[in-house]
């Protein structure tokens, strides 16, 4: 808002400058017209040698009231491009020029978004999700008012905007009418809950993913429209307890989600109305014989999720594989898909 008004008041101020130029031409004009009895070129002409002193001569010898005028001309002038030289300097050291082209750029880029991600807070958890967004080619852009933080989504070149995601405004100005979902991981619980009934509210449609600090409020956001809720101490917990009890399983699901340290891969793959796979069993689609892969669960268009699936199980239209393997093959099956 403030960057608009500066902007406004600017330019309105450089408006009425430049009619107040065209007023002292004019003033000078029709002063010489009168005066000296100049024709309308030669007025103009003697105007503008006056106001901007550059030294021509003149077009003719002036008399007394024709001097006079022209001192006056000098000193209206000199004093008008005097306040325009102070004005306009005071304005290039005092608007940040570079930041406003930057923000210009940024709000068209932004315009230009569809089908990403809002990222709603740049924190520990905000920084994970948009690296791993990023490795991925995932479109996403951040909303953060934290200074410090904003420091860091410049840094890295992250699409961002600075501003409270609690404010309709915001999240309007990050594209939110034509993203394909939204995140919430600021610190506070109680601001997830207004983003996400705010963002719910604007779009009926959006897939919402929300954090939860505190023991409690997983009910509070799903109430208020959050399709996914993450706890992360529970997971955290969760995960340590795992690490307890099954630390060969949690090692492997952990370097498979994460692709470091070993060839294998975990992906999911939606088959559209277009795949060659629909209608299709298991055992004929080629993706265990031609890709080498594994399907450790189908999950239907109806929510339905069949693990371990049988050989003879059909394909349909809808269907969401999830399957595992080497990455290569994963990334080959994804192409040719």
């Amino acid at each position: 808002m403030a960057e608009k008004y500066w902007m406004a008041t600017t330019g309105r101020h450089v408006i009425v400058l430049i009619l107040l130029s065209v007023l002292l031409i004019g003033f000078g004009t029709m002063g010489y017209i009168i005066i000296e009895g100049y024709p309308f070129v030669d007025a103009l002409y003697m105007t503008i040698i006056t106001l901007t002193t550059v030294g021509f001569g003149e077009v003719k010898p002036l008399d007394q009231n024709g001097r006079i005028f022209t001192i006056l001309l000098i000193f209206l002038g000199a004093g008008f491009v005097a306040y325009n030289l102070a004005y306009f300097s005071q304005l290039f050291l005092d608007g940040d020029w570079l930041e406003i082209y930057r923000r210009r750029k940024l709000e068209k880029t932004l315009e230009q978004l569809k089908n990403h991600y809002i990222i709603c807070g740049y924190g520990q958890m905000g920084q994970i999700i948009v690296r791993e967004l990023q490795r991925y080619n995932v479109p996403a852009v951040v909303i953060e008012n934290d200074d410090s933080l904003l420091l860091k989504i410049k840094e890295k070149g992250i699409l961002y905007l600075a501003g409270d995601a609690t404010e309709e405004e915001n999240l309007l100005a990050a594209g939110i009418m034509k993203a394909k979902g939204l995140v919430s991981v600021v610190s506070k619980d109680t601001d997830n809950v207004f983003i996400v009934l705010t963002a719910r509210d604007l779009k009926k449609d959006l897939y919402i993913f929300s954090r939860a600090g505190t023991q409690g409020s997983e009910k509070r956001l799903c109430k208020a429209g959050a399709n996914r809720v993450v706890s992360p101490f529970a997971i955290g917990a969760t995960r340590i307890a795992q690490n307890i009890l099954r630390p060969t399983v949690t090692d492997f699901l952990e370097l498979a989600l994460s692709e470091e340290g070993m060839e294998l891969s975990m992906e999911e793959f939606f088959l559209s109305d277009q795949s060659t796979l629909i209608g299709k069993k298991l055992i004929d689609s080629g993706i265990r014989s031609q890709y080498n892969l594994i399907v450790v669960a189908i999950k239907h268009h109806d929510g339905k999720m069949i693990y371990n699936p049988s050989p003879r199980q059909t394909l349909e239209a809808g269907d969401i594989l999830v399957m595992i393997g080497p990455r290569e093959n994963l990334r080959r099956f994804s192409s040719e898909l």
